[in-house]
């Protein structure tokens, strides 16, 4: 890469974390969401799904209307188990690529489609199975249900450089979904568009020149 990178914002789901769909699916349906694959995307969630990660309703809102969808209480725990069907692993090369970026200087952040209920787990001690939680691993995460925005809107990537007050030609965005690259790429980020759960550390070494 040409240009000098400073900064590197990361996607979750598919980058750090590997998602399993079919899993997620497997544990909605076992709940009683017959028709699961209408609301669940591999990217992009839709109806109280997607009102969720774009922070429309809130978490205790979701499980009362999910409850209402499948015709019986849930709980909070429940549907919490659900989603985190969608996370297959989070691999220890990542985690030790991202404590080697920071030593190096480079700035990380996280840009996430993301939930209360992903987060309830994320933002804990047990994410990386080790006492540390997402945070201790970026300088600032930017969560799509806090921010009441969704990639690839532009305007939550605009957010991120504002805030952050960084060159996107000085950045890079990982990310495993099209569309999103293609919006950062857009607005000047230099990108990469690794596969959900491929080894990506290299490729990004060879990148960088590290």
């Amino acid at each position: 890469m040409d240009k000098v990178i400073k900064n590197i914002v990361f996607d979750l789901g598919g980058v750090i974390m590997t998602i399993d769909h079919e899993e997620a699916l497997r544990r909605f349906k076992a709940l009683g969401l017959e028709n699961a694959e209408h609301y669940l995307d591999p990217y992009t969630q839709s109806g109280i799904f997607g009102d969720l990660e774009e922070g429309k309703i809130k978490a205790e809102d979701f499980r009362r209307e999910l409850s209402g969808l499948i015709g019986r209480e849930l709980t909070f725990d429940e549907c919490k188990y659900a989603w985190l069907g969608y996370r297959k692993e989070v691999p220890q090369r990542n985690l030790d690529m991202l404590k080697e970026l920071h030593a190096k200087g480079y700035r990380l952040i996280l840009l996430s489609n993301t939930n209360p209920f992903m987060m309830d787990w994320a933002l804990s001690k047990e994410f990386d199975g080790n006492g540390s939680s997402l945070n201790d691993y970026f300088d600032s995460l930017y969560l799509s249900f806090r921010l009441g925005m969704m990639k690839p809107a532009p305007d939550f990537f605009r957010q991120v450089i504002s805030n952050e007050k960084i060159n996107p030609e000085e950045s890079l965005f990982v990310d495993d979904g099209p569309r999103n690259v293609k919006a950062a790429s857009e607005l000047g980020f230099n990108t990469f568009c690794p596969e959900n759960g491929s080894d990506w550390t290299e490729n990004l070494r060879s990148m960088l020149n590290l």
